[in-house]
């Protein structure tokens, strides 16, 4: 044990005496995060093709200001700068609860910080700062992010509630409808919700202010529930990261007239 913890602390980067594929898991990681950032801010800093008919991406939701009929509040007002996309007014929101997610701390900060790149190896670094100094001391405003991340669900529903009407182009009629892009909303807000409630600081909502859950059955029944959806959180990290990106990819590729949406009814 004494000889593994020094080549943890003071060995080159990298050095270790494991023998196994350690570096498996964090290289995934690095790689997939990064292609998602990149594309995420590509996105969000564009500021079009976000909508198509009723469809509106996940990125760009809830939409404050647009030319679109999504639009809460109509168009852009002349003080908001132009380069400033209306996803970059609302994306923070779920991007810091994502960022700060006690899952996703152990995947990139083995990832791209290296800090460790796993366990028994070493880092390029002396000393451990921990989450005590800026800026992983934002790391413990998570809880505070779950409150605003669970409203994203419930507006993200209503998204996909008004992605059920169309509108006739000649006649304006507005008559339920289904459509592909429908379904890949509504998958998308079912894996959200899956990480978003499964999160582990909801445990802590829902029980960590009671000595016996058992003393109140509806908030045990709860606690079971998040407890259940929190031992997949991983798997529904990962699926939630690709299906909102997908969303995203869906509603532009329409917009832009790359692929038409499949009109199931």
């Amino acid at each position: 044990m004494d000889s593994v913890d020094l080549i943890w602390k003071d060995g080159r980067f990298g050095q270790t005496t494991r023998r196994d594929a350690w570096w498996k898991d964090a290289i995934p990681v690095l790689v997939v995060f990064s292609l998602f950032l990149i594309y995420a801010n590509w996105a969000a800093w564009q500021g079009n093709h976000y909508t198509w008919g009723p469809y509106l991406s996940p990125f760009y939701s809830p939409l404050f200001f647009g030319d679109s009929e999504h639009a809460w509040f109509g168009p852009r007002p002349e003080w908001i700068p132009a380069f400033v996309s209306p996803a970059l007014l609302i994306l923070w929101v779920p991007g810091l609860f994502r960022f700060t997610c006690y899952y996703y701390r152990g995947a990139y900060y083995k990832a791209f910080w290296a800090d460790p790149p796993a366990c028994a190896v070493s880092e390029p670094r002396n000393s451990y700062l921990g989450e005590r100094y800026f800026p992983l001391i934002l790391q413990n405003l998570h809880r505070y992010f779950l409150v605003l991340a669970c409203t994203f669900i419930f507006l993200l529903t209503w998204d996909v509630w008004k992605a059920l009407w169309w509108k006739d182009a000649a006649t304006g009629h507005v008559g339920f409808g289904i459509g592909l892009g429908t379904i890949v909303l509504a998958v998308n807000v079912v894996f959200l919700g899956g990480y978003t409630f499964g999160c582990h600081a909801m445990r802590h909502i829902i029980g960590g202010v009671m000595d016996r859950l058992s003393e109140s059955p509806a908030r045990l029944k709860a606690y079971q529930c998040v407890d259940c959806l929190n031992g997949k959180h991983k798997m529904w990290a990962w699926l939630s990261l690709f299906s909102v990106g997908l969303s995203d990819v869906y509603v532009r590729c329409c917009s832009m007239g790359i692929i038409s949406d499949w009109r199931i009814l």
